[in-house]
């Protein structure tokens, strides 16, 4: 599901589109960090559901010098998608150096998605002029509508960040198609009126949902969606349990053009008789559509996703403060288990029914992607990481994407006492940017909601 590496066996798709011209985008003199284009705490719009049901919903309250961090946290990793963003595709590099020079090159539709988000936050808070974001967020669009490669809609996982081609290894993966239509929606939602939201539901609507879920017709009675394609075929694995994927099928259930059968909902499997915890280990699983999709006070038959997260979340603290004693990186304000480079490459550490798995490593984006769900825990955490580690793990977008102090490992240390990533990760910083903007305003919560497409989902899911 979650990987930030390009995976193997799968083919490129024929038709790439024309190679443009690329470069590094150049370092603007962005506002610096300041005081708050909006008040630390504000109340944030509900889902239709929880809204007909009186139940008001507010973000978290933060104190001046958490305000003044958070301030901080947000504008680095706002200047990873203004920095790493290809100024002629507008494609999102997928990871890139945070201590020094380290272009890879590769972009990733899910990156870009966030990348599309973080225009509005960059906005908002005063980063950048409205008229940057949307002259940002239209040369990426029109790249995605007009000239990029796609199948029936759906879009490559990697390609390059400067042409848009495909990587040979690539798949056409359901799960980042979906996380660019979310940014997409959330961008074209803010520029409401305008060609860049005409743009956003063009490509929306020509994603074909059912496609993706029949194997093309070939197996027409499956309601659960692959997990991508190749020109070898429809990959085998499936959306078919608790994951991330919950963004995905809302997609699929709100769209005016191929939409997904409600039945699609209920297909996946939800445990029975326990948690979600139980069925899910990384963090990144319980944040990525909650990034977008507000379910505060909805419950679906019962289950309260949003409640369960943070359960989720909590659990992940309780076992990092359980295993302190075995993991010098490990405390109750250092925790956080999720898909992140490790010591030995990229691992999806977590909380796993039955057992853990875990190292020692710490990915500041496990308790930040959860800002959200737990936020005083999680900028407690977020804090002593940067108070503790200071520059070892705090580069120019912020956090390391991971980082280590075990002894163990000590082989391994590239840092003064510790091993850290080199890189910041899209996703990553994405997940803490937007996690971190939900518990402050709910702005992205707010915009994404608001829309047609969600209004859909919902009231397909409640028909």
């Amino acid at each position: 599901a979650r990987v930030s590496a390009p995976v193997g066996g799968a083919g490129a798709f024929l038709s790439a589109g024309s190679v443009l011209p690329g470069g590094r985008v150049p370092v603007l003199s962005l506002a610096a960090p300041g005081p708050s284009a909006s008040p630390t705490a504000a109340p944030a719009p509900a889902p239709a559901a929880a809204l007909a049901a009186g139940q008001p919903q507010r973000t978290a309250a933060f104190s001046a010098d958490d305000g003044k961090f958070l301030d901080e946290l947000q504008h680095k990793a706002f200047l990873y998608f203004w920095e790493q963003t290809d100024p002629v595709t507008g494609l999102t590099k997928d990871r890139a150096g945070n201590f020094a020079d380290g272009d890879r090159g590769i972009a990733s539709m899910a990156a870009t998605g966030f990348g599309l988000t973080a225009l509005t936050i960059g906005e908002n808070r005063g980063w950048i002029s409205r008229e940057q974001a949307y002259a940002r967020a239209l040369t990426c669009l029109r790249r995605l509508r007009f000239r990029q490669a796609h199948v029936q809609g759906w879009f490559h996982h990697f390609v390059d960040a400067a042409s848009g081609e495909p990587l040979p290894s690539s798949e056409v993966s359901s799960i980042d198609t979906a996380l660019l239509l979310a940014g997409a929606l959330t961008v074209g939602r803010h520029f409401a009126g305008t060609e860049v939201e005409r743009l956003a539901r063009d490509i929306y609507e020509r994603v074909d949902f059912p496609w993706m879920m029949t194997d093309g017709g070939a197996k027409p009675e499956q309601r659960t969606l692959s997990m991508g394609w190749t020109t070898s075929g429809f990959l085998a694995a499936r959306w078919d349990a608790y994951s991330e994927h919950h963004i995905l099928y809302m997609l699929g259930l709100g769209s005016p053009t191929h939409p997904l059968p409600a039945e699609s909902w209920r297909a996946w499997k939800r445990p029975e008789g326990g948690p979600l915890t139980q069925t899910s280990g990384p963090l990144f699983t319980h944040q990525y559509s909650q990034l977008w999709l507000d379910l505060r006070g909805w419950k679906d038959e019962g289950r309260d996703y949003f409640a369960q997260s943070v359960e989720a979340t909590l659990a992940h603290r309780d076992a990092a403060i359980a295993a302190q004693n075995g993991y010098s990186t490990y405390g109750p304000r250092c925790w956080g288990w999720t898909a992140c480079d490790g010591p030995e490459g990229y691992r999806a550490y977590g909380a796993y029914p039955g057992g853990h798995d875990h190292d020692g490593t710490i990915a500041p984006a496990a308790a930040g992607g959860s800002a959200a769900f737990t936020p005083e825990l999680s900028v407690a955490a977020l804090r002593f990481m940067k108070d503790q580690y200071g520059d070892r793990i705090w580069g120019r977008y912020g956090f390391a994407d991971a980082f280590n102090t075990d002894p163990r490992w000590r082989e391994r240390f590239n840092a003064d006492g510790l091993w850290r990533s080199p890189d910041a990760v899209g996703i990553d910083q994405g997940a803490i940017l937007l996690a971190v903007e939900n518990a402050r305003t709910g702005r992205v919560w707010k915009t994404f909601m608001e829309s047609e497409h969600a209004r859909r989902a919902f009231g397909a899911i409640a028909s």
